[in-house]
């Protein structure tokens, strides 16, 4: 019987090294998310503090530099009724912008109430509203991600 432990090299049966990056991007931080070697799990990178567009974009190219994402996955904020409203037009075109500057494919995803998830983990981690203020962005990217990522794993294991 063979293990089957994650996605695997043709040639040379071992895991490949897959990283997906993650953002919550907002008007004034982008929350940053990597995802682990094997793709299953999302940990938080950093915050990118928000100037001008391609200081915003020449910031996540040192962000995800060491970690070369082969897709960033940006979550896309949707209305609560699925429309799309003038912040996911922002989105979009930033989204746009970075697959252009990194070179890398992006793919939007629904981030309603990642930052309502985010805020109630921090909470229950009883942490001073200026703790959270600092790393409420990182860790909505890591909610974002990690829905994302748990997508691919469900697609995996009913194929």
């Amino acid at each position: 019987m063979t293990s089957h432990c994650g996605p695997r090299s043709p040639l040379l049966g071992s895991p490949r090294i897959v990283r997906i990056g993650g953002l919550d991007v907002g008007d004034r931080r982008i929350g940053v998310a990597i995802s682990d070697e094997l793709g299953w799990t999302a940990q938080g990178l950093c915050v990118v503090t928000r100037t001008k567009l391609d200081a915003d974009l020449a910031a996540l190219r040192t962000c995800f530099a060491e970690y070369a994402p082969t897709t960033i996955v940006v979550g896309l904020p949707k209305n609560m009724n699925g429309t799309l409203g003038p912040q996911a037009e922002k989105v979009t075109a930033f989204a746009r912008a970075l697959e252009d500057a990194l070179g890398v494919p992006v793919e939007l995803w629904d981030e309603r109430l990642s930052t309502v998830g985010a805020e109630r983990v921090l909470l229950d981690a009883d942490l001073s509203r200026a703790k959270r203020r600092k790393v409420i962005d990182k860790l909505a990217a890591v909610f974002i991600l990690q829905g994302y990522l748990d997508r691919l794993a469900a697609a995996r294991s009913s194929s």
